[in-house]
Formats: structure tokens, C-alpha cells, sequence
């Protein structure tokens, strides 16, 4: 069994607390140094081929890997990529953390892990430096063997000489290799998919057996000698400034070290997190409210509301002309959907451990990027890029919390260099939920009209509320439109000869951010319950519907087929269950899902079965395909089902997970994914399986109790799972 990469680990590195494991030293990912032939102290590396590839003299193959690990299976799949090129044997492969210092010429490209991109954006570059790689073995080969290196052929690791079985391993041959000019990466032939050994086949996942193990190390579990402990509390309403506090009161308390403010929060630094809490906690503290202390739930609805109504909004997507063809409908159909602001809710709460020294800046974090890490620290030290290290941990939830926003980084470096020594911070459970970037309230008015047969004739969208792109990109941001706010909506494979999306700005002082499938979330309940009421309206079949809107869709409408099929929709079902259907692409990803649902006389939900079909065009590894979809349906059962987050006196009034539940265990359905890869085109797949389980989900209810949801979560319609 390959083991999760611990090597090339210098003593540099972290250690984690022994109570962590029970006794023992747990060690995290290592950084590959950047040489031809490289070793430290620790021992030999190998000989690196290019900045992906390092093979030591024993044939073992370390591949860098640019992406975080949170869970998706990124740290097995991506070197499944490069090994595929380079037939080795991945038996023999491990992955190691590329070093966001040594990408500020951006060699390893992107090193974001959000958007469902790991995959989908790297592949051919992760798959040419395994084919460049393997030539440079097979003319080292040639020359070692004095043959035409026409005559070579490779398999597992190994290079051969056909015509006398002569042959020498990959260890052999590979300080040799990496002495070699690379040929150009547009120049080498990659596989035709056909011809894939790995790719497409089931592996096991590198990061497996050492967390049933307890062994990796998440941000968490960090040690640093000499550390302090640190915790804050930030401002409760969003945009105050910390007006006052009084030191005194906790200074002589056990443990505490240092207090320190910041322009919105105050921090006490200890010898341990509870010393650092229990300080925190005693301590008065004044605070300047500002002028969003009077924003609440209402006025963010009658603003949304309103956006629904306004003469004026920016134009998303128009073909045909919907004003024309509306009126001649004979029937029209009308509704207005909505969804509330949701945290992250990540199981690890945000934290980060930072040392600042005079010529150095260290920061131990677990973060879906890198470069941002890297960024948010130089920034706040104040220091040359150059001179800051970065090591990801593994990730407990990222959701898309760990990504663009960097400010438990930020906060970290400032209190380490504030201090003089390294400090891990450690925002309690209710910090991380009231100071979250939260997925965006939003609203959506549908209105379809249909010819006497029930044939759409016209769609007319308007969606109204708070984008992210203003706040974080905000050149992206053209005549008032968000396109992401429309993910969705916009370019459906649904066919409408007259359609009009448009787009009413509204934000509010409540920071938002990417969540998991960000705004194809909202939207793909929206549209699907949506297209459901129609459906229903016109006296169709749900699935017969979408059938025909997607008919000129054949890759789609096979999805949906597949989904079907599995879930024998159109045949009986034991008496008191019920049957709801949905279909969303999301990140270059086709995916339908049939929920199977029955509702108890008191409104008690229970999701018996879930079926998922997806196609993500070439598949890596089909066993993280079926987890990933799994896990994603999970999260959406869950923000379905329970989660909203509310604003009073500008303010979050949620906690914790008392007043933010998780799906338990006992709510679990039985989760079917059906894999219908149809090639020619790489998707995404670890935040596509979202969108569509809210929607089949109160689909189904529809279907058992006639009442149709039009908002979320569904405890707030009496529904108890």
C-alpha cells in the first residue's frame, strides 16, 4: 500500500502533540527540494526530471502536487495524472506539497483547490510532464544501454530492449535522465484515452490508511516549540471597530502571556488554548458597533424583495424575445423562490500557526491555497515573498472557506510578529460561525408561459441579491452583473426559444464568500423546482418534461436517463414514498438525481434513497468520483434540511451546531451513484452533486403531500428530517 508522502522531512518541520495520537509522533507533507540531483541531511531525494517528478535510485517516484488535500482525494489523483505519462509503477508513488515559494514564477500554475478545478484545470500540463519525464528516461535509457531508443519500449518502471530483453529500471537511469535538455511540453505525445492503464481505474487513495491510522496532521493538531496559544473575539456586528478593553482584569490569570488588539478584534495569548479562552472570556470589552448595527433580517428580505420588482436590472442572457412571445402563451405560470445566507460550518474550526522572525516568515496552515497564504502573510509582515515558507496542512472542511479569504492567516502573522515568537491561533467553534464569508441570500422570480400543449414558449428569470465578485473581483463585474450570481440560470442545456435572465444587484453589509457549489446552489433549487411546478401545472410528468426541454441535449438527456433508469422511475413504490427528480450541470459537470422520499402525518421527512448520475467527461478515479458525490449530497441535505443563517442588530445569531445543526447519521439516505462518463471533456466533480439535492428532495415532498417548497431550509415549513 503507498503511503501517504512523509518523505524528504527535514527536522525543520512540525511536530505534533503526542496526546493528538495517543503517545506517539505524527509527521506531516514534505517539500521536494528543486534540484537535478538532490538530498539533505534527512537523506537522499532523488533526481528531479522537471518540477512535477522525482525519482529516487530505489525506482520510488515522488510527485509534487500543487492542489490541497481536504478530503477529495486530490493528493491521489492528480500524481494518477503525471503517472500515466510516465508508466511507472504506482505502487511505488508518493505525493508531496509543492512550495508556494517555489511557485512565485508560477511554475506549478494555479494552486488554488476550490471551483471543482484541480482536475479539470491541470490535467494536460499534469499529464505532459509524465510524458516528458518518460523521454528523458527512455534516451538516458538508450544511452546506458548504447540503443536506439526507438527500440525501447516501458511499462511499471521499467524500460526494456525489445529485441534482446535487456532492461533497466527507472531508479537506474534517472540522475542520468535529469541531466537531459526536457523536449518541449506542446511537442510530446500524450495517450489517446484508450490506452490509459490508470487513469479511469479505481486506486486507493493515498491519504486512506494513515487518517483510519489518526496519523495526518491537520492545522489543528500543529506544535511549534516555544509557541503561545492564541484566541480572539472579533467585533459582533460586521464593519465595527474595538473601542475598548481592560487588560488588567486577566493579566495575572494562569498562563496568559500578552494581550493584543487589532482594529476590530482583541486576542489573549497563552500557554494554552483554555488559559487563552478563559482570559478572553473574563475580559470587558467595549466595542463601536458602526452603522450596520441596525441591519436585520427584515430589511435584507424587503431589499431583496424589492430587487424582484425593480424596473431596472442588469442583462444576463437574452435569446429571442420574451416580451413579444409571453403574452400569445396560453398559459403562464409564475413563482418566486428564495434562499437564506449559509455558513461553512467546516468540521476544523479556522486556525493557523505563524513564526515571524527578523528574516523569515513561517506559517503552518490549512488552506485551499497556497498562494493565497503565502500572500496574505508576506502582506501582513510586511516582508519580500521570497522570504516567506508555507506549509498546508491536511484540511478539516474548506467548502471554500480557506480559499480567497485569509484572514485567520493574516490575524495569525500579525500576533506572531506582535509577540515575537510563533503563536497558533484558534478561533472558537462560535467565532468561526459568526465571522464567516457566507454563501449570498438570494431571491428568484420565474415566469413561463406554454402553448396549449404544455410547450414553453417563453422563460423569463430575474434573480435579485448580494454578489461576491463586487467585493473580491470586481473588475469581473460588468454593467451590474454578477454572471457567477446566475451560474445556472444562464446557458442551460434546457432548450427555450424566447429566454430573458437578468439580474438585480442588492448587497448588503453581511460578507459573502464561495461556498460549496456557491451560487448554482441557490439556483439549482430555483430552477429545478421551478421547472417541477410546471410540470406539474401543465399535467406532465416531471421527467417527461425535462425530456423534452433537453432533447436538442443529447449528452444531458442521457444523464438524465441514466438517473431514471436506476431509480425505476415510472414503477411502483412501496406504499408512502414518493419520488422527486432534478437535473443541473455545474462545473463542466451533467448530473441528475432522483430522491425517494415519505412524509409522516406529523411532517417528519424521511429521504430513503438518493440516486445520482453523472458525467464528467474523462473520469481519474472512480472511487473519489463516488465519494465526492456522496459527500456533496450530504452538505446539501443538510443546508435543505436545517441551516439558515439569520442577522439581528447586525449581527449572526447563529452559535454552534445546536442552533446550525448537521444531518445525523440516522437521517442518512442510501446513496446510488451511477458513472456515465461519456468522455471528451474534463469536468468537475466535488461540488456538482450539490445543486440538485435540495430540489428532487422537495420535489418528492410535492409529490407525497401536494404542498410545494419555495424556500429553504424546510424545518422553517414545519418538516423535521
Amino acid at each position: 500500500m503507498t503511503d501517504i508522502a512523509t518523505t524528504a522531512l527535514s527536522r525543520r518541520f512540525f511536530l505534533v502533540s503526542s496526546a493528538a495520537v495517543g503517545g506517539g509522533l505524527m509527521l506531516g507533507f514534505g517539500f521536494a527540494k528543486s534540484a537535478g540531483a538532490a538530498g539533505d541531511a534527512e537523506g537522499p531525494i532523488g533526481a528531479q526530471l522537471n518540477n512535477w517528478i522525482i525519482i529516487r535510485p530505489d525506482g520510488t517516484v515522488i510527485v509534487r502536487v500543487a492542489r490541497s488535500e481536504m478530503g477529495q482525494g486530490s493528493f491521489t489523483a492528480l500524481p494518477m495524472l503525471v503517472c500515466e505519462e510516465l508508466d511507472c509503477d504506482f505502487s511505488k508513488v508518493k505525493g508531496e506539497y509543492a512550495s508556494a515559494t517555489e511557485n512565485l514564477d508560477n511554475s506549478f500554475g494555479n494552486m488554488s483547490t476550490g471551483g471543482s478545478r484541480a482536475i479539470r484545470e491541470s490535467q494536460e500540463y499534469l499529464r505532459r510532464a509524465g510524458a516528458s519525464a518518460r523521454e528523458m528516461l527512455l534516451e538516458a535509457a538508450a544511452q546506458k544501454l548504447g540503443v536506439p531508443k526507438s527500440e525501447l519500449k516501458v511499462e511499471n518502471g521499467v524500460i526494456t530492449h525489445t529485441p534482446s530483453g535487456r532492461s533497466v529500471a527507472f531508479g537506474d537511469v534517472a540522475e542520468a535522465a535529469a541531466k537531459l535538455k526536457p523536449p518541449p511540453a506542446a511537442e510530446v505525445k500524450l495517450k489517446d484515452p484508450k490506452d490509459w492503464k490508470l487513469v479511469g481505474k479505481a486506486q486507493a487513495r493515498f491519504d486512506i490508511p494513515d487518517k483510519v491510522l489518526g496519523k495526518p496532521v491537520y492545522g489543528i493538531d500543529v506544535r511549534i516549540p516555544g509557541m503561545l496559544y492564541a484566541t480572539l473575539v472579533q467585533c459582533p456586528v460586521f464593519g465595527g471597530k474595538l473601542k475598548s478593553f481592560d487588560e488588567a482584569k486577566v493579566k495575572g490569570m494562569p498562563g496568559v502571556r500578552q494581550v493584543v488588539a487589532m482594529p476590530d478584534a482583541v486576542a489573549v495569548l497563552a500557554d494554552s488554548y483554555w488559559q487563552a479562552k478563559r482570559a478572553l472570556d473574563a475580559m470587558p470589552i467595549t466595542w463601536d458597533e458602526g452603522p450596520n448595527a441596525g441591519v436585520d433580517e427584515a430589511a435584507i428580505t424587503a431589499m431583496l424583495k424589492e430587487g424582484l420588482a425593480a424596473k431596472e436590472a442588469g442583462l444576463v442572457q437574452k435569446e429571442g424575445d420574451v416580451d413579444a412571445a409571453m403574452p400569445k402563451a396560453a398559459k403562464v405560470v409564475e413563482a418566486e423562490y428564495s434562499a437564506p445566507f449559509l455558513a461553512h460550518a467546516t468540521m476544523e474550526p479556522m486556525n493557523c500557526t505563524a513564526h515571524v522572525t527578523a528574516d523569515k516568515v513561517e506559517v503552518w496552515a490549512p488552506s485551499q491555497s497556497a498562494t493565497a497564504t503565502l500572500n496574505a502573510a508576506a502582506e501582513t509582515a510586511g516582508v519580500d515573498p521570497k522570504k516567506v515558507e508555507v506549509h498546508i496542512t491536511m484540511l478539516g472542511g474548506g467548502f471554500g472557506r480557506r480559499g480567497a479569504f485569509q484572514d485567520f492567516v493574516k490575524q495569525a502573522v500579525f500576533l506572531s510578529k506582535a509577540a515575537g515568537k510563533p503563536v497558533k491561533l484558534l478561533w472558537s467553534r462560535e467565532e468561526d460561525m459568526r465571522h464567516d464569508y457566507y454563501r449570498p441570500v438570494s431571491m428568484a422570480k420565474f415566469t413561463m408561459g406554454l402553448d396549449k400543449d404544455g410547450t414553453p414558449t417563453a422563460l423569463r428569470t430575474r434573480v435579485s441579491g448580494q454578489s461576491i465578485l463586487i467585493a473580491v473581483r470586481p473588475k469581473e463585474v460588468k454593467d451590474g452583473v454578477d454572471k457567477t450570481f446566475c451560474e445556472g440560470l444562464r446557458e442551460m442545456p434546457y432548450h427555450f426559444e424566447n429566454l430573458l435572465v437578468d439580474y438585480a444587484m442588492r448587497n448588503t453589509p453581511i460578507p459573502v464568500g464561495f461556498w460549496r457549489s456557491v451560487n448554482n446552489s441557490q439556483n439549482g433549487f430555483f430552477k429545478e423546482c421551478f421547472i417541477d411546478e410546471v410540470a406539474h401545472a401543465t399535467g406532465q410528468d416531471p421527467l417527461e418534461f425535462r425530456r423534452k426541454l433537453l432533447a436538442k441535449s443529447p449528452k444531458n438527456l442521457a444523464v438524465l436517463e441514466a438517473a431514471a433508469k436506476q431509480a425505476n422511475w415510472g414503477t411502483p413504490l412501496p406504499q408512502g414514498i414518493f419520488r422527486g427528480i432534478a437535473y443541473h450541470d455545474s462545473y463542466g459537470s451533467l448530473v441528475a438525481e432522483v430522491a425517494e422520499v415519505s412524509v409522516s402525518d406529523k411532517n417528519e421527512i424521511k429521504v430513503h434513497r438518493i440516486v445520482c448520475a453523472v458525467d464528467c467527461g474523462y473520469v481519474v478515479n472512480p472511487d473519489t468520483v463516488v465519494t465526492q458525490i456522496e459527500g456533496a449530497i450530504v452538505y446539501g441535505l443538510t443546508a435543505a434540511f436545517y441551516d439558515k443563517i439569520t442577522i439581528k442588530n447586525g449581527r449572526v445569531e447563529q452559535s454552534n451546531f445546536n442552533d446550525y445543526p448537521m444531518l445525523r447519521l440516522r437521517s442518512m439516505p442510501t446513496i446510488e451513484v451511477v458513472q456515465v462518463p461519456s468522455g471528451g471533456f474534463w469536468g468537475g466533480v466535488g461540488e456538482v452533486g450539490l445543486p440538485p439535492v435540495a430540489p428532487a428532495v422537495c420535489n418528492a415532498i410535492f409529490a407525497a403531500t401536494g404542498k410545494r417548497v419555495r424556500s429553504l431550509p424546510l424545518r422553517d415549513h414545519g418538516f423535521t428530517a
